[in-house]
């Protein structure tokens, strides 16, 4: 994962503001933390009187908890007692819906993953609901360790829609309209949070990764099924019937890569980790188009492999260097396998984007935010985002 970054403006206050003031103290807290009141404050821009309910109600629900006294001269009055995010009584489930995968993580409430384990994914789309049904319950009480999860994410590409709770369409699997909240709700018991992999990590970033403190992100996700997610204002936007972000059918020029769209040479088709094993393979660099073997092969400085990888980013940059221009954000985020197996690609990456993009100042470029954890921190993003965006409606979840 590659991040092109303009550093925020210091001290600027959590966003978005949804949530009140309760949301305002605990993101306050999760970027800055641990903090005395006074500057939980000053940072969420309340007053004394409104920090002390906030805190207090948070601390009742778990989520903050008090440290002891900073150091420093004595003083008049309430000691300094600092605050910061509790993460011992809660985690945030998920699973990620890939191509060969299964993966299903649990996070802490700073983003961390506690836990993650992958299995196979296979059948159609009800065979995959049920290995989740079946398998997840087991992977909560094996790797929780007596925390009790906020809710499900389920996370996959394509066109998601999160209202409905519902896969409409994702071309590698064969998805058409599966109702996947309403298929695991009534198992898990929990809220089920279902979006597009895309805008769960774009939501990631925003609390935990590249992107704390800006509100203009965009997040270009590279895989199988290749899409975008665009936050603004702080605030990642769905679009229309929630399609915003379809990237995919982009053309890349020369190349005759068939799509299932019916045209040639689309983005995803291009790009896609199948289209790039089947290219190792065919080279002879693999016994079998195996992506997870040409991963393998790069990260152990295999020539062949590293160049396939240079050519798949020398496909996505034209894409990453058009949303730069055309959205001009404070951040832009690239996950794709290469980079997170050989970070030295960034390099490459960070030369191809600038020189399609025409945008000045051209944007900073850091290093990774999840790396290999990537998918587990994607499938948990929803339910860690709805608890800093309005914490105070977990007491309704957990007494229902």
């Amino acid at each position: 994962m590659l991040s092109l970054v303009a550093p925020p403006a210091p001290g600027r206050a959590p966003t978005p503001t949804e949530g009140g003031g309760a949301g305002a103290v605990l993101r306050a807290v999760l970027t800055g933390g641990p903090l005395p009141r006074a500057a939980i404050g000053r940072t969420a821009g309340l007053s004394p009187a409104a920090v002390s309910r906030h805190t207090a109600d948070l601390s009742a629900l778990g989520l903050l908890r008090e440290l002891p006294a900073l150091d420093g001269p004595p003083r008049a009055g309430r000691p300094r007692l600092p605050l910061d995010i509790d993460t011992r009584h809660h985690l945030a489930a998920g699973v990620h819906i890939g191509v060969p995968w299964l993966t299903f993580g649990l996070l802490d409430l700073r983003g961390r993953v506690v836990a993650q384990e992958r299995i196979p994914r296979r059948g159609d789309a009800a065979a995959v609901l049920r290995s989740i049904r079946t398998h997840l319950p087991g992977f909560v009480h094996r790797r929780a360790a007596g925390r009790s999860p906020l809710g499900l994410g389920v996370v996959t590409g394509g066109w998601v829609d999160p209202e409905r709770g519902t896969v409409v369409e994702h071309g590698p699997l064969g998805w058409r309209d599966v109702p996947v909240r309403e298929q695991l709700a009534g198992v898990t018991r929990l809220p089920v949070h279902v979006d597009s992999h895309a805008r769960a990590l774009a939501r990631a970033e925003l609390l935990f990764g590249a992107g704390p403190g800006a509100t203009e992100l965009v997040q270009l996700f590279v895989g199988n099924v290749v899409d975008a997610a665009i936050a603004t204002g702080g605030t990642v936007l769905r679009g229309r019937g929630s399609r915003a972000g379809d990237i995919g059918h982009l053309p890349v020029p020369g190349s005759t890569e068939p799509c299932s769209c019916g045209r040639t040479g689309c983005l995803e088709a291009t790009v896609a980790q199948d289209t790039v094993a089947r290219r190792a393979h065919a080279r002879g660099l693999l016994p079998a188009p195996d992506f997870d073997l040409l991963l393998a092969l790069a990260a152990r400085g295999d020539g062949g492999a590293l160049r396939l990888f240079r050519e798949r980013l020398d496909q996505v940059a034209p894409a990453a260097a058009l949303l730069i221009d055309v959205l001009n954000p404070e951040v832009l985020v690239v996950s794709e396998a290469g980079l997170i197996a050989v970070p030295a690609l960034a390099d490459h990456l960070r030369r191809q984007v600038l020189r399609h993009a025409r945008t000045a100042p051209a944007p900073l470029v850091t290093g990774a935010s999840f790396g290999r954890e990537v998918l587990a921190v994607a499938a948990c993003a929803g339910v860690l985002d709805s608890a800093y965006q309005r914490p105070m409606e977990l007491r309704t979840a957990r007494a229902g």
